[in-house]
């Protein structure tokens, strides 16, 4: 961030900061400059002090600009993904409802990284550092990864206590283990909270006749679908006190997980081992090798896209092209995979098997 934007930020933290608040801020201020004269407090000690104050500052103020923000809404809706999201916007302006519904989305894929106590700045700080290192990030944005995570975190702390808020959610590790998560953010709330399955929904509401389709993530529903869903949610009941305490508790043990990879089994979010769909990549592998072998196709190596794709379409679960990319990777560092071209993206390089294998 610039120096003039900086500048512009804190010029709008103080603007609508209350009385009492700016003067704690200055009290803490010439406190510090007083402990610097009297005691062995530091002057790096003061400047770290006074960052903190500074961001502690700009996080109350984006607090109650989305407070203010989400107080006109009659309900506020959350998702897990840009996709769903995006559809549900277009299903709201078409039912007239865009202006008086809010969307709070996550960009993140709860079914991967580490979740372990992701309701404290630490586990936050853990997961985003994972994220980084762990995933390609072939454009760069991580920062606006980061940036809107946090605002996502923001935006459901400041959820004014009478607005009904909906949770959308698929059977799938990914939306299951967020939907824990945010009840968990939200358990000081007395909001109503409804829960939309849009797996169970579709199969009661859409499903055409003689097609067997089930809904892996709500991400796959068009905006004409979301509709006829919407309408129907208005007879879903709101989740019970008791089902809430549930849910909360399920999160509270997830967040005592190590593991890096969450499944959806028998209706249960189920903890694995990242390396869960190594072997299985593998399989795909020899698979792809021997029809190349048979159609003749020229060279041994084929796009890692093209085996990441053939994994993806295959599995019943939701995680999603850049983990199995991530472990496609640890698979050429063990040497099972060999490459040529660049790991920068997956659309960069491609693999073969190591003889060994075949």
């Amino acid at each position: 961030m610039s120096s003039v934007t900086k500048i512009e930020e804190l010029k709008k933290v103080f603007e609508h900061l209350p009385a009492a608040e700016a003067k704690s801020i200055l009290f803490h201020v010439l406190l510090r400059l007083n402990l610097i004269e009297e005691t062995e407090y530091s002057e790096s000690e003061f400047v770290n002090d006074i960052k903190n104050i500074y961001a502690t500052s700009v996080e109350l103020s984006k607090e109650r600009s989305d407070m203010n923000e989400l107080r006109n809404f009659q309900m506020i809706h959350i998702l897990f993904g840009d996709y769903p999201a995006g559809s549900l916007r277009v299903a709201l302006k078409e039912l007239g409802k865009y202006k008086l519904e809010q969307i709070i989305s996550f960009r993140d894929m709860f079914s991967i990284g580490p979740v372990r106590k992701l309701h404290e700045k630490s586990g936050q700080e853990a997961r985003l550092k994972w994220t980084k290192i762990a995933l390609n990030d072939e454009n760069d944005d991580f920062p606006d990864f980061q940036q809107k995570f946090y605002k996502a975190i923001n935006q459901i702390y400041s959820i004014p206590k009478d607005v009904p808020i909906t949770l959308w959610v698929a059977d799938n590790a990914h939306e299951q283990t967020g939907l824990r998560y945010v009840l968990h953010l939200l358990k000081n709330k007395t909001n109503d909270i409804k829960v939309v399955n849009t797996t169970k929904m579709y199969a009661e509401h859409c499903k055409r006749p003689n097609i067997e389709y089930t809904v892996l993530q709500s991400g796959e529903l068009s905006p004409e679908k979301l509709q006829v869903i919407y309408e129907q949610s208005k007879l879903t009941s709101t989740l019970s006190t008791l089902k809430r305490k549930q849910l909360e508790e399920e999160w509270l043990a997830l967040a005592e997980s190590q593991e890096t990879l969450r499944i959806w089994s028998k209706g249960r979010i189920k903890s694995v081992k990242e390396d869960h769909y190594d072997q299985y990549m593998i399989k795909m592998a020899k698979k792809l090798q021997a029809e190349r072998e048979h159609e003749h196709e020229p060279g041994d190596f084929m796009k890692s896209a093209r085996l990441i794709g053939e994994v993806l379409g295959h599995l019943d679960q939701y995680v999603g092209d850049e983990f199995l990319e991530y472990r496609l990777r640890k698979l050429i560092e063990k040497g099972d995979f060999e490459m040529e071209g660049s790991l920068k993206a997956m659309r960069f390089y491609s693999v073969r098997l190591k003889r060994g294998f075949l």
